[in-house]
């Protein structure tokens, strides 16, 4: 079968971003809202699965299925519609996945059933996938390379401001209405976004046929890994099944990757020393936030004897942290070695949880607070930089594949964090917690290996040796 072929480059117009500086600003603007209108919808639908669960009159263990079925499908189309977005252009993604979160969420909103709110939910996150896929390439393309640094920490600004309010905002619906406004509250956020859509680059879109094949490949494959993950706690044996045909299949999809000029799984990234770093960098830094936000609820309360109100503004200060950094990292990226900012960043994350771990219970909550900043702010240290590196170390025309691999990494690493806390769980009730944050700060600490081995690398390029 012939392999599909990109025959032609993205326009000369954009190679260094958009040059017109109004249109830039309304294209920065557009990709701002609309990743944190998808980050926003997330928080506040966790936030009200009580409420759902209690209209429906359905369990809890289903009503977390509201949940899964967004960021299952999220997970499993990242890849195969950043592929889309190179044959079809990003605007019009961008265009068409908007155009889907927004009416998906409002027919969540009128869902009469649980079967139907996760019909809804999963058409959500194809919207959604559509969206966070493209956001490597439109930033790439939006930006001039002195400005890339900038753009990303605003996104990242963006996004732990909405992780910050989101909670609080769900909060406030529910205490003035009910959880369908969750939902509908999209409709006027996404209306806005719409109307900034035309200032999104031009991108030339590749010539090729699209890999049928390779794409179900990738969503069976990224599918069983995460359901087998997800559950490895419970379902020991029917996970651990999951899992080896996930790793079979993807081994089938990888040599069938090896063999195309442009593979939908872009193992042809992965061949860039710099790329493999930063995506193994990544993926042990969301590891670690996820086991450290689900393991913290339980430790706060149950080691640390914190009232549940103590404990969503003590939580509030890594994403608090990791927004006020952003912008400094990134004017920082510019001055300094990435590897040495990044292993800096890993490293408050591990020492922020580590302090945690092991702060006595009579430990003033203030100092807990500073813990969790510094966390925080290590993250958002981390981020910018790497994925100033991330973007910028792929060529111009595999800018589609970049998104999708960034946020691919993303979801799977929250979602391997998450499954090892939760076998933590298993193993131990009363531990668990502590168990949990352990693995948290086991990850950044590996993060922190990551980044000394690349800086080792970098500097022996540097010198020739």
């Amino acid at each position: 079968m012939s392999q599909p072929e990109q025959t032609n480059q993205p326009s000369a117009e954009h190679s260094e971003g958009l040059q017109d500086s109004r249109r830039r600003l309304w294209a920065s603007l557009t990709l701002l809202f609309g990743i944190g209108m998808s980050v926003l919808d997330s928080s506040m639908t966790n936030v009200a699965l009580p409420a759902i669960a209690k209209d429906m009159d359905v369990s809890a263990a289903a009503v977390v299925w509201i949940v899964n079925a967004y960021g299952l499908t999220l997970v499993m189309t990242l890849l195969p519609l950043s592929a889309v977005g190179e044959r079809t252009g990003f605007k019009r993604l961008f265009r068409y996945g908007l155009s889907l979160f927004i009416c998906a969420s409002v027919a969540s909103s009128f869902a009469p059933s649980l079967p139907v709110l996760l019909v809804c939910r999963v058409l959500q996150g194809l919207g959604g996938s559509a969206i966070m896929c493209l956001f490597g390439a439109l930033v790439r393309h939006i930006y001039p390379p002195k400005h890339m640094a900038r753009g990303i920490g605003m996104n990242a600004m963006m996004v732990g401001l909405m992780s910050v309010i989101g909670p609080t905002i769900g909060t406030f619906i529910l205490s003035i209405s009910n959880w369908h406004w969750i939902f509908l509250i999209n409709l006027p956020i996404g209306a806005i976004i719409l109307l900034g859509v035309k200032y999104l680059p031009d991108v030339s879109p590749v010539k090729g046929r699209f890999d049928w094949n390779s794409a179900m490949l990738s969503m069976v494959t990224v599918g069983l890994l995460i359901v087998g993950i997800d559950y490895s706690s419970t379902y020991v044996w029917q996970s651990a099944c999951l899992i080896v045909f996930g790793i079979l299949t993807g081994i089938v999809l990888v040599r069938r990757s090896y063999q195309q000029p442009a593979p939908l799984v872009p193992v042809d990234l992965l061949q860039i020393p710099a790329m493999r770093f930063a995506i193994a960098a990544s993926l042990c830094t969301f590891s670690a936030q996820m086991a450290t936000f689900v393991s913290l609820p339980f430790y706060l309360q149950q080691e640390m004897s914190r009232p549940l109100s103590s404990v969503g503004m003590l939580m509030a200060g890594w994403p608090l942290g990791a927004a006020l950094i952003a912008m400094v990292a990134g004017r920082l990226s510019n001055m300094f070695p990435v590897a040495a900012l990044c292993g800096v960043g890993a490293g408050a994350m591990a020492i922020g949880l580590l302090v945690i771990v092991l702060a006595p219970a009579s430990i003033n909550d203030i100092w807990l607070m500073m813990a969790m900043v510094l966390g925080g702010v290590g993250f958002g240290f981390f981020q910018t930089p790497n994925n100033r590196v991330i973007i910028g170390s792929a060529p111009k025309h595999r800018a589609g594949a970049l998104g999708g691999l960034q946020a691919t990494t993303r979801v799977f690493g929250q979602t391997f964090g998450a499954a090892m806390v939760a076998s933590a769980f298993s193993l131990s009730v009363s531990s668990g917690p502590t168990l949990g944050l352990s693995v948290g700060v086991t990850f950044a600490s590996l993060a922190v290996l990551v980044n000394v081995i690349r800086h080792r690398q970098t500097d022996v390029s540097r010198t020739g040796g």
